[in-house]
C-alpha cells in the first residue's frame, strides 16, 4: 500500500489526469469509488483535482466526515487551474492589443 502512495504521489507531479487515467487503468479504486463509467470520465475532463481526490479517499462505505475537506481541495484546486488559465489568456489579450 505504501508503493501505491509513493506511485500517486509522483504521477501528482505529472498532472491529476495522468494520475487518474493511471489509476483507472492499472488499478482498481476509481471502479470501486464510481458505479458508472460516465462519472470519473467527465471528472477526468472537466474536474481532474476533484475526482482525483474523491477516489484517493474514498473508503467501502464511501466519503465520510473530514475526508470531504480533501474532495472540497480538489474543488479548489480545480478552480483555481481554470481560473489561472482564464487569466493568463486575459493577460496576453491585454497586452499584446497595446
Amino acid at each position: 500500500m505504501a508503493c501505491v502512495c509513493c506511485f500517486l504521489l509522483v504521477l501528482f507531479a505529472l498532472g491529476p489526469r495522468v494520475a487518474l487515467a493511471v489509476e483507472w487503468i492499472f488499478g482498481h479504486r476509481v471502479q470501486l469509488a464510481f458505479n458508472h463509467w460516465l462519472t470519473p470520465l467527465l471528472g477526468l475532463i472537466f474536474l481532474p483535482w476533484t475526482t482525483l481526490m474523491y477516489v484517493i479517499v474514498w473508503s467501502p462505505g464511501g466519503v465520510h466526515g473530514a475526508n470531504w475537506l480533501a474532495v472540497a481541495a480538489g474543488v479548489l484546486l480545480d478552480v483555481i487551474s481554470y481560473s489561472g488559465r482564464a487569466t493568463q489568456r486575459w493577460y496576453e489579450q491585454r497586452t499584446s492589443s497595446t
